[in-house]
């Protein structure tokens, strides 16, 4: 006997699986990975209603100045990212904003800078079952821009530029940081590709801004760095100016 339908579960089962309409959503959404960042962004936005609550994951819709916006603990690897995006893809949500972290592939960023990301080296498992090897992985021109003019408006250091995304946490050898570096990486994270291709995929604006944890070239580990703390702290703030940017207020 074969499979019954032509795919076992899709984004849009899985959207009516949580019983999540259109009008449910905000046209924009903020989406940290940790739920402990999602818990300080909703205490931002007015009026938060839980939209749904699968397995670690959790969606709140309310308003920010009058913008009615979504927030979600979108996932911290490629995996469960997929699942949440293909959420809020099929959803409607038409703006994504990935508030997230990164390790940097170069000696002259700091822990604590901000990267914003323009384009992604794709090492993850998931996005080639969505596009072919020679998929360009970009993101949202606008929501870029915005994000870089509102962190360098709040004098913050931030970098933009290509970065990688991989699965492999501990296998970041000398031989492949070097090989993603020579490619054009300036920081790697295993996040962003996924996010971005799959809202690529659907035709949704995504965008990235990643907060410098730690740095590979030089071995610093900053995870309990104060200025790691400041700078992730500050992804919010940029996250929601961004989206009043973004809406003309």
């Amino acid at each position: 006997m074969q499979m019954v339908k032509d795919v076992h579960l899709t984004g849009k089962d899985l959207t009516q699986m949580v019983q999540l309409r259109p009008q449910d959503v905000g046209k924009y959404a903020i989406v940290p990975g940790p739920k402990d960042r999602l818990d300080v962004l909703i205490k931002k936005i007015e009026n938060p209603v839980r939209n749904f609550s699968f397995m670690e994951y959790t969606m709140y819709t309310g308003t920010y100045q009058g913008i009615k916006l979504t927030a979600i603990n979108g996932g911290r690897f490629s995996t469960d990212t997929s699942i949440t995006s293909e959420v809020m893809c099929n959803a409607g949500i038409e703006n994504i904003i990935r508030i997230g972290t990164c390790g940097a592939l170069d000696e002259n960023i700091k822990v604590g800078d901000l990267v914003v990301v323009d384009k992604v080296i794709r090492g993850d498992g998931v996005t080639p079952y969505y596009v072919d090897k020679n998929f360009q992985t970009l993101a949202d021109k606008k929501i870029t821009d915005t994000l870089y003019e509102v962190a360098k408006g709040l004098g913050i250091t931030v970098h933009r530029g290509c970065t990688w995304t991989t699965d492999a946490l501990l296998r970041e050898t000398r031989e492949i940081v070097e090989a993603k570096r020579k490619e054009g990486a300036i920081a790697v994270d295993m996040v962003s590709s996924t996010l971005l291709t799959i809202a690529q995929v659907y035709n949704v604006k995504a965008g990235s801004i990643l907060a410098v944890s730690d740095n590979v070239i030089t071995g610093e580990m900053g995870f309990m760095n104060p200025l790691y703390y400041m700078a992730e702290s500050k992804l919010i703030e940029i996250g929601l100016e961004t989206v009043k940017r973004l809406e003309g207020k």
